[in-house]
Order: structure tokens, then C-alpha cells, then sequence
């Protein structure tokens, strides 16, 4: 078995598995979970460049100071905007231009090992479908930790919107948990931040007549995902 497939069974296929989801406000816990997941970490940073600059002694680090702040707040509004969009903050709108969606993904990209190629045609995709690339792009630069390239293309098919993110690279492999909640399962003893992204993404499409799936290569993963128009 490859690494890219190690956190996997020999059926890569997401199949329905009944068990008793978590109670709504458990759910609603997780997802805080990782959000606080992605901003804690630029939001400490931007903390400490402003002790670095407050503290007499490090005056000679100013300058550092000042770029760790920068970076550090760049990548906390990247993610910020982004999670909007992704979990549905941004509830108002019914559809989203794609140009902004990539915008939106590239900005998450820029601050991981791995680079985002966006192929997607329509010009516009409908909430549910503007959600699936976003979440199913951030999960596949997630698979890429010693970088790679994450290929998103996206069309229009009999209807509906057919998705297929190719992560390819090195070292490629999915958390057990993602996988885990891509198909249905609880959580068990993993890392419910890990977790409730995949199964978000999943019950989100299922409840719209859409479908996500995944398979394993040499060095890549693929993921594929039908969602509304």
C-alpha cells in the first residue's frame, strides 16, 4: 500500500454509514473548534510581534517584528474570509462569482507548502456548490504537507456540478479522521477539527442531492464531487 493511502481501507469509496450523529450543539462546538484551529495560530503571532516591539530591550528586532505582524495578520484575514464563504457565514447570497471563490482559496493556499490550480468554467456557482470547492480545496492542500499541486477543475454536467480536485505530490495521505468523516462515520478518538470539515462537506451535499467521493493513487488523491448548479 502506498503512503497516499495509508490512512485508508482497501474501499476508497464514501458509502452511507448509519450512526447517531452528535447532538446539534456538539457539532456546533466542532466546527468552532477548527475555526479557532486556523486563527489562533496567525492571531498568537501578531500578539507576539506587538510584545516584540513593546519590550526596550529587542529594539534591534523591529524590523522583524513589523513582518511577523504583517504575515500574521495577512493570514488571519485570508482564512477569515475564506471561512465566510465556507461555512456559511455568508448566508445572504444565493450564488458566487467564481473569480472571487478563487480568490478566496488561493488566499488559504498561500500560506501552505502546496500551490492551487483553479479550472473552473461556469462563471457563477450556486452556495452549495461555492462551498464544496472551497471545503473539498482547503481538504486537498491538507493532503499535500510536503507540498505538491492541488488541480481544481469544475463544470457543468446534466444539471449539476461536477468536481474533481487532483492532490498530487509527495508524501500524499488523507488524516484518518477526514476520511472518516467524508464517509459518514463518527469521529471516534481523533481530532473532531480534523473531522467536522469532511463531515460538514459531506452532510451539506447529501442534504442537496449532491454526492462527494475520493480514491487513492501513487502520490495523489482524488476527490470528486457532484453538487446543484
Amino acid at each position: 500500500m502506498t503512503e497516499a493511502a495509508l490512512a485508508m481501507t482497501d474501499t476508497p469509496e464514501i458509502e452511507a454509514t448509519e450512526y447517531e450523529a452528535p447532538p446539534a450543539l456538539d457539532l456546533a462546538a466542532m466546527v468552532a473548534a477548527r475555526l479557532c484551529h486556523d486563527f489562533i495560530s496567525p492571531a498568537s503571532a501578531i500578539v507576539s510581534g506587538l510584545d516584540l516591539l513593546e519590550d526596550p530591550a529587542a529594539q534591534d528586532m523591529r524590523e522583524d517584528a513589523m513582518g511577523l505582524i504583517a504575515a500574521s495578520a495577512r493570514k488571519l484575514v485570508d482564512h477569515l474570509q475564506f471561512c465566510r464563504v465556507a461555512f456559511g457565514a455568508s448566508s445572504s447570497a444565493e450564488r458566487f462569482d467564481s473569480r472571487e471563490l478563487e480568490n478566496l482559496a488561493q488566499g488559504v493556499f498561500a500560506h501552505v507548502r502546496a500551490q492551487l490550480e483553479w479550472k473552473v468554467e461556469p462563471a457563477s456557482l450556486s452556495k452549495v456548490a461555492a462551498r464544496t470547492v472551497l471545503n473539498l480545496a482547503q481538504i486537498a492542500g491538507g493532503v499535500l504537507p510536503a507540498g505538491g499541486l492541488a488541480t481544481l477543475v469544475a463544470s457543468e454536467d446534466n444539471g449539476e456540478i461536477a468536481i474533481t480536485i487532483t492532490a498530487a505530490g509527495q508524501r500524499a495521505r488523507m488524516r484518518a479522521e477526514v476520511v472518516s468523516g467524508l464517509r459518514g462515520e463518527p469521529v471516534g478518538d481523533g481530532l473532531a477539527g480534523q473531522w467536522i470539515q469532511a463531515a460538514y462537506l459531506k452532510s451539506m451535499l447529501e442534504a442537496n442531492g449532491g454526492s462527494v467521493s475520493f480514491e487513492p493513487g501513487e502520490e495523489q488523491i482524488v476527490f470528486t464531487a457532484r453538487a446543484p448548479v
